[in-house]
């Protein structure tokens, strides 16, 4: 609006100086030549400008108009009157005005300022019950020995507002996008905080969309958007309900009124079951399923988040599978800390080597001794302490940091290796966490091999781990990469066992050293639990079958360590052994 505004006081400017200029010579407007030569150019001048003008005496009588003008009245040259009161009316406040007349009260109400009048006002149109938005200015001046006169110069917004109001929709599918989801969602947080209502949103994501699009085309599969916004579109008018088309396969509905998360979930789960079977080719049904994220204010944080929060649902529920709807709920962690800018300060953090490896003790089950060490990533920030590594550790995979920062740390745990092989301390395996982003990074086998020959350590003192949910997801690439490593020496386990979805016939084939049975297999009670007993035994068989060493986290007594002890795990690894420490703690276990 302000380079409108600018546009226009300029052009005004411009008429203000040449009516003067006209108006100050003797006589009338087109006595001499010259006046008449004058008068011709700013005409033309006039005519060709994007912008109504009219120039009138303080009585109403119309000195000038241009063509733009007299295009927007819709009346012929020559015949514009707009002080008449049958001639075009502004209205304005339900208020309807002359053009003479608005000029004059605006003036009287605004002569102490400056005479520069901007609004958006309706413009009825003779023989047309249509009307136009309008920004006006308004100018007043008085030629030296001559009656005064006002400027009234308008210009037609309707074409912008058409121009905005399609900004505001998707290309595809004609619904109202991201754009006009924000400013709307804007407008009914207001009316949330002073009912006291609850607010809903539930993004949905048809699952698989890349995969449909490859297999059906582009333009089956827009169909296939169109079909599934079209019906949202009469499904959200039934139900009171706001449907935006964000962005391709994404479509967010908002629930303005909502009793409790039960409602949300059921509208999804009606929509869920209508997306299944509502698109068929050739006749034949092509099943369709989505991820749903919902966000409710308040449970799910503040309205200044809940669009935010909506989108980390829809990704909660994807990591669960196809077909999943997931409340975002924050955590204490994310309550506590601004995640922007603890993901902000990551980057910052590795260059500044805020990050510190801690070491937590592995002991043989045969006399209780430490033999290995897991190395643990901390984070000491400069102002809020210890971030928690469950807060942190999916940002650095997030950002892509996690590469940089498990380069790092195994930088850090050979030089430790070293120190210790120097200062003669006993010798022991040390774990390190590889994600297979890590591992199938460019270069990271040969960062790897050339660490092992700089720092002279020998390789089967270094496992890594990786778990079993990761090792699963791409099983052909985690195949050539991890052989590449047990090849160089390094150790492989297979780490938090028993909580992903291992397939038996791929964990025969994985060449895994060791296989760590996540803690939460334990279970709260294993000490008189039977069935935890069981399935922990079943694990520990498995592993010494397909000729692995079977490591137990999650030890916090003594009573549960004999228990594994006499299941025959190998190794056993929790808080009853030792808490994570700095290196200069962790070496007083590991003293000859």
């Amino acid at each position: 609006m302000f380079h409108q505004a600018l546009t226009i006081i300029i052009v005004t400017g411009i008429i203000v100086t040449a009516v003067l200029y006209l108006f100050r010579r003797k006589h009338t407007l087109f006595q001499c030549t010259q006046c008449e030569i004058h008068a011709e150019m700013f005409q033309k001048a006039f005519d060709v400008s994007g912008d109504a003008i009219v120039i009138l005496y303080g009585n109403g009588k119309v000195v000038y108009s241009n063509k733009k003008m007299q295009s927007l009245l819709k009346v012929p040259e020559g015949h514009i009157d707009l002080s008449k009161e049958n001639g075009p009316k502004l209205l304005l406040a339900n208020q309807e005005y002359t053009i003479a007349a608005f000029a004059k009260e605006k003036y009287m109400k605004e002569r102490n300022k400056k005479m520069q009048f901007f609004a958006d006002v309706e413009l009825i149109l003779p023989r047309s019950e249509r009307t136009t938005l309008l920004y006006i200015y308004l100018g007043y001046f008085e030629p030296d020995g001559l009656d005064s006169m006002y400027i009234v110069v308008m210009r037609d917004m309707s074409q912008k507002v058409e121009v905005k109001e399609s900004l505001g929709r998707h290309r595809l599918t004609g619904l109202p996008n991201e754009i006009r989801a924000k400013e709307e969602l804007h407008q009914l947080y207001s009316k949330i905080h002073l009912h006291g209502e609850k607010l809903a949103l539930a993004l949905f994501e048809i699952d698989n969309y890349s995969e449909i699009r490859a297999m059906l085309g582009l333009q089956k599969s827009e169909q296939i958007e169109q079909y599934f916004a079209h019906f949202l579109e009469r499904y959200a008018k039934a139900h009171d309900l706001y449907v935006y088309h964000t962005f391709s396969d994404h479509f967010l509905l908002c629930f303005p009124h909502v009793q409790s998360a039960d409602e949300v979930i059921h509208h999804c789960r009606i929509i869920q079951e209508k997306l299944r079977a509502f698109y068929k080719i050739n006749n034949v049904q092509f099943h369709l399923t989505a991820s749903v994220g919902v966000s409710i204010y308040p449970e799910s944080g503040s309205t200044l988040h809940l669009l935010d929060n909506v989108y980390k649902a829809l990704v909660e529920a994807k990591q669960q599978g196809v077909g999943h709807i997931h409340i975002h709920i924050p955590s204490e962690l994310e309550k506590r800390y601004n995640e922007l800018e603890i993901f902000s300060a990551i980057h910052e953090a590795i260059v500044k080597e805020e990050f510190e490896v801690y070491y937590q003790p592995i002991v043989s089950t045969a006399d209780y001794k430490v033999v290995g060490a897991e190395a643990l990533i901390r984070w000491r920030h400069p102002v809020h302490g210890f971030i928690p590594p469950d807060l942190f550790i999916p940002m650095l995979e997030q950002s892509g940091e996690i590469i940089q920062l498990g380069r790092f740390v195994l930088s850090r745990v050979l030089k430790q290796q070293k120190q210790w092989e120097l200062f003669k301390f006993r010798s022991l395996e040390v774990s390190i966490n590889m994600s297979l982003v890590e591992i199938e990074s460019e270069g990271f086998y040969k960062h790897v091999e050339t660490l092992l020959g700089e720092m002279q350590i020998d390789p089967a003192k270094i496992k890594f781990e990786v778990t079993e949910g990761a090792a699963m997801e791409n099983k052909s690439r985690a195949d050539i990469e991890i052989a590449k490593l047990k090849k160089l020496g390094i150790k492989i386990a297979l780490d938090d066992f028993g909580t992903g979805y291992t397939s038996f016939s791929y964990l025969k084939k994985f060449p895994a050293d060791v296989v760590k049975v996540d803690r939460s297999i334990l279970g709260d009670d294993i000490l008189r639990n039977e069935d935890d007993q069981r399935i922990v035994q079943a694990i520990i068989d498995l592993g010494h079958t397909l000729n692995m060493k079977v490591v137990v986290e999650g030890v916090e007594n003594s009573h549960t360590a004999n228990l594994l002890r006499s299941f025959g795990a190998d190794y056993l690894q929790g808080y009853y052994f030792g808490k994570p420490q700095p290196a200069y703690e962790f070496q007083e276990l590991i003293r000859k």
